[in-house]
């Protein structure tokens, strides 16, 4: 939502942002070094570190290294220089590459979040805990005596917090998503779930077959006919980190925190290599993580004063840590008196033109395939 403002506003814009997330987080900074005034709500009372595994890659940390907040996370993240992509079976070495150039710096998720929150409010921007926003407001009700053309949103409490901007970051089960698009988005499953699991790494120390994987920093994956497993070590052994994902038709709610059932996860890998096999089965226990979707959005735009973003890709292809600054990046130039819209445009008819092939025949692994032509991006005027 927002005013239109022009090059002659005598005051900088003033910019809610809902949600206090990673996305959240950047938006604050992106939006506070442009020059506006932020106020960040969040509805949680206190963060937790929750999560496992997340990774930065060369894209975000360029746009993150401009707010301040570069050196931070690359500390926080796995020091190994490469990766070993394995079989399955046996864990040969197929193939080995760069870690930045395939999942960046992997760091804890919550670890990373700290560190996000640190700088924003190093930067002057207050986070606002337990603020829960019940309602987005558009133009006309958000004046309520206030200057015309405001924006804003209503708090649990009832009280109403008024902008010129409101950006909301407010996660899977976004409350904006249905204002844009005027009916309830249910997510759909893909075919696709990750077991995850994050502990001490003192839990394998005496393991002999774990010894390679829990003494140094260290990334892996084991490839294996519609199953993956992604393993990663930080700390030089003190977490261990484990990602399974696999073939899965069951039908519960999209929750970060459905508990795993270890006896099915030990039976995945009962053909695995021996020395990751014998990590995930000393784990106690692991999160049931589904990845789902949701069909590409009819519209992107309520009127000319609420808009989405463009949606990224599913969560096994690793791509939204990246994504997150990227958005923020774009949705700081919206802001802008120019037309951000073809940029916008372009991103989107890409995202979607990927996802397309991911879910095509419950494929998980489209980015090895050839067929884009399958694809094409989508018609001028599709998203208007």
């Amino acid at each position: 939502m927002t005013n239109h403002a022009t090059p002659e506003t005598p005051a900088p814009l003033s910019v809610i942002i809902v949600g206090a997330g990673l996305g959240g987080c950047a938006t604050a900074l992106a939006m506070h070094h442009a020059g506006f005034h932020v106020r960040l709500l969040e509805k949680l009372a206190h963060f937790q570190r929750l999560g496992d595994s997340l990774g930065l890659g060369e894209n975000a940390l360029k746009l993150l290294k401009r707010w301040g907040l570069h050196d931070q996370l690359v500390r926080i993240g796995n020091q190994a220089a490469d990766m070993q992509i394995r079989r399955w079976k046996d864990g040969k070495v197929l193939a080995q590459q760069p870690l930045m150039d395939m999942a960046g710096y992997i760091g804890h998720r919550g670890d990373y979040h700290a560190e996000f929150l640190k700088r924003v409010e190093e930067c002057g921007v207050e986070v606002e805990m337990g603020r829960r926003v019940v309602a987005y407001l558009e133009e006309d009700e958000g004046k309520e005596g206030g200057e015309p053309g405001t924006a804003g949103v209503r708090l649990e409490d009832g009280e109403i917090v008024r902008g010129d901007v409101v950006v909301a970051c407010d996660g899977i089960k976004s409350l904006a998503r249905e204002v844009v698009l005027g009916f309830e988005d249910r997510p759909k499953g893909s075919g696709y779930a990750c077991f995850r699991a994050f502990f001490k790494g003192d839990l394998l120390r005496e393991e002999e077959l774990c010894k390679e994987f829990t003494e140094r920093d260290c990334v892996n994956i084991w490839i294996g006919e519609d199953v993956h497993l992604v393993q990663n070590t930080l700390r030089n052994g003190e977490e261990f980190n484990w990602i399974l994902t696999h073939k899965d038709t069951e039908d519960i709610k999209e929750s970060w925190f459905q508990p795993g059932d270890m006896s099915v996860v030990r039976a995945i890998v009962e053909d695995c290599d021996p020395r990751i096999a014998a990590a995930v089965r000393k784990t106690d226990e692991c999160l049931d993580w589904k990845i789902c979707y949701r069909d590409p959005i009819p519209t992107w735009r309520n009127g000319e004063d609420i808009r989405d973003r463009w949606h990224g890709f599913l969560q096994n292809l690793d791509e939204g840590k990246e994504i997150d600054p990227e958005h923020v990046k774009m949705r700081n130039r919206w802001l802008y008196p120019f037309d951000a819209e073809a940029d916008t445009y372009e991103r989107w008819s890409e995202v979607s033109s990927v996802v397309g092939r991911e879910l095509d025949n419950g494929n998980i692994t489209p980015l090895f395939r050839t067929d884009a032509e399958k694809y094409p991006p989508m018609p001028p005027g599709a998203l208007k």
